[in-house]
């Protein structure tokens, strides 16, 4: 299309559904920091007013403490509120054993379940990322560094970016939502500080016709938890890319590197990264599908502006694509910093394995 506008929104560290995936990948990183490669983790968690229900399957998983990792993760995010907070929660822990039978698959590192997983690339930015999503984290990024110094700020927050294009050229942004919970009395600020972190992200692109909805309900006091259920893996486009590329469908959050929504999807971004970072191509999608309990992908297909098929060459000669593979690649068993980067898209300007440059 010559002239279009495309949409992405993000979300912050304190909205529902990402407090759900900050808890389940806290008590992901707690599973691995135990050291054993045959520990095995699939957890969800779902999260209302003062309360935690937390679900899933689990092996070798020797947490201690599995509820003071849920209240101290609760408490770094922020919440202490009359319906969300740390020291309040009612927890409900329905942890159980891993199935025998997936085991069968995944003990000698299988796909830890069938699936399809999609990674994207293009040069929008130096994030690599389409310009709306990156945009749309970047505003919510510097709205939760705002809280540290206005106490009006509350943690859950949501912003959406539609960016006007010309061909492959962004030329403007048309529109801008930021919706960001506040201090009883403080809307006005909010919109006013909302206003000032995104004009201050998007610059030039913003001009005298881009339409601005700054908390258009008029209040956000009630939120977080407390204003509506959270879930682990609801945010799944947020997590990827705003919905330019496809999603294969499967969350990240909750799940060790053996299970390949993660650890597949993962390796499919680095590839897609890289091509368009060593110029094969000025933007590139990947699929990667794998069977459950089968170490090989059982298709890879590349699409881009560039030689799809040298492309694709080039990575089935060079790429270990099993889940080992990419388990050793980009060290996913030692890493133990997920909780922390499943919040603002699990992609783009992040010091993680996965988003690293370089085919070595």
């Amino acid at each position: 299309m010559d002239k279009y506008i495309f949409t992405s929104e993000s979300v912050s560290d304190g909205h529902p559904d990402k407090v759900s995936d900050q808890i389940s990948d806290a008590l992901v990183d707690a599973g691995l920091a135990l050291g054993d490669k045959t520990t095995r983790i699939a957890i969800e968690t779902l999260v209302s007013t003062n309360h935690v229900t937390l679900a899933g399957e689990v092996k070798n998983f020797n947490v201690v403490d599995v509820n003071q990792i849920v209240r101290d993760t609760v408490k770094k995010i922020g919440y202490e509120q009359e319906g969300f907070h740390w020291n309040k929660l009612d927890i409900d822990n329905r942890l159980h054993s891993q199935s025998s039978d997936i085991a069968l698959g995944t003990d000698d590192f299988g796909a830890g379940d069938q699936g399809i997983m999609f990674g994207y690339a293009n040069r929008d930015n130096d994030a690599y990322l389409p310009a709306p999503i990156h945009y749309s984290h970047e505003i919510l990024k510097q709205l939760k560094q705002e809280r540290e110094t206005n106490s009006f700020l509350l943690p859950d927050a949501k912003c959406q970016v539609s960016v006007e294009y010309r061909g492959d050229q962004i030329q403007r942004i048309d529109q801008v939502v930021v919706s960001t919970q506040h201090t009883e009395g403080d809307c006005d600020r909010a919109r006013k500080l909302s206003q000032d972190v995104a004009l201050s992200e998007l610059g030039h692109l913003v001009d005298d016709d881009t339409v601005w909805h700054l908390n258009p309900t008029g209040n956000f006091v009630v939120g977080g938890p407390d204003g509506d259920t959270g879930l682990t893996g609801r945010k799944i486009i947020v997590d990827t890319y705003g919905g330019w590329a496809p999603h294969g469908g499967g969350a990240f959050s909750g799940k060790d590197p053996t299970k390949v929504d993660r650890s597949a999807a993962y390796m499919a971004r680095w590839l897609a990264k890289n091509v368009v970072a060593s110029e094969m191509a000025d933007w590139c999608q990947i699929q990667l599908s794998y069977a459950i309990g089968v170490k090989e992908p059982t298709s890879i297909y590349v699409e881009s502006n560039g030689h799809n098929r040298s492309i694709e060459k080039f990575i089935r000669k060079n790429i270990d694509l099993t889940p080992l593979g990419i388990i050793d690649r980009f060290d996913l068993f030692n890493y133990n910093n997920y909780s922390e980067n499943c919040v603002y898209g699990h992609f783009g300007n992040k010091n993680v394995p996965w988003e690293k440059i370089g085919w070595e």
